[in-house]
């Protein structure tokens, strides 16, 4: 059964798909061991984040989410004047995260990722097929944003130096890492009797092995993306994360990141996209 069809009959859609967004956010901070990742050990490869950041972070996104649902139920269609609004939200939202943070950027990625499948879905609350959700996310970012400023963030600056997609990317060809490795992971290890947080975990390390991480490629360059995709992929053949042996090599991979400095966030937003599109529907 959908999360939607669980939905209080009072509750506006766009209000039900922001707590559904926001409860991803906290959902992938919670999730634990986590490899060079915030958790709730500890602030991993980060010097200026914590758990309790994270959650603050999450929750100041709140209106943010129901306003990109709300911009969408009230343009109907995809076009240039529903992508206007996500991006002046976004930016809105932005600035909000970080009076929270003290200009720390916990969750930029994320706005773009979510808040593309908020409103995603909210044009199309019936089709709850996530790969159909994820497509028209894809249709919304391959519009430009005239008012958009020019990228100058890390992201940016790796993707014209080694060559890769980045977020903006990813989400244009309707987020292949959460659709093709996060979620059929998710669900087989699931199926497998992992439990659920060994599940998000497998699913997290499917993404890590398969995604060109900017976070990564930017704090220790193809060097540190090597290593996170290679002790990503190994714990999953050692058993994943519900196994003896893939724990050993999860915190292998730990000290590794932690050696080198390396954080994957991107996987982690990826992880969250990919949380919001199982508790919403089903491929």
């Amino acid at each position: 059964m959908s999360a939607l069809t669980l939905r209080d009959a009072d509750l506006p859609l766009a209000d039900w798909l922001a707590d559904l967004a926001v409860d991803a956010l906290i959902d992938e901070a919670d999730l634990t061991p986590k490899p060079g990742l915030v958790d709730r050990r500890g602030s991993g490869a980060h010097h200026d984040l914590h758990l309790g950041l994270m959650h603050a972070s999450a929750l100041s996104l709140w209106p943010c989410f129901r306003q990109m649902a709300e911009a969408a139920q009230q343009h109907g269609e995809v076009g240039l004047p529903l992508r206007e609004a996500l991006g002046r939200i976004g930016r809105e939202g932005e600035a909000a995260m970080l009076a929270i943070t003290g200009g720390v950027n916990t969750h930029r990625g994320a706005i773009w990722a979510l808040g593309l499948l908020v409103a995603a879905l909210a044009l199309s609350p019936d089709s709850l097929d996530a790969r159909a959700i994820a497509l028209r996310a894809g249709r919304i970012a391959l519009i430009d944003d005239p008012a958009a400023p020019k990228p100058d963030s890390h992201g940016a600056d790796v993707c014209r130096r080694y060559g890769v997609r980045g977020a903006r990317e990813e989400a244009q060809l309707g987020f292949p890492a959460a659709l093709d490795h996060g979620l059929p992971q998710l669900r087989r290890s699931r199926a497998a009797g992992a439990g659920e947080q060994n599940a998000r975990l497998d699913a997290l390390l499917a993404i890590m092995a398969e995604l060109s991480d900017t976070c990564v490629l930017w704090r220790a360059g193809p060097e540190g993306l090597q290593a996170t995709r290679a002790g990503a992929r190994a714990v999953l053949v050692a058993g994943g994360a519900a196994s003896l042996a893939g724990r050993r090599q999860l915190r292998a991979l730990e000290a590794r990141l932690l050696e080198l400095n390396v954080s994957p966030g991107g996987a982690a937003d990826l992880l969250a996209a990919c949380l919001f599109l199982d508790h919403a529907g089903s491929l």
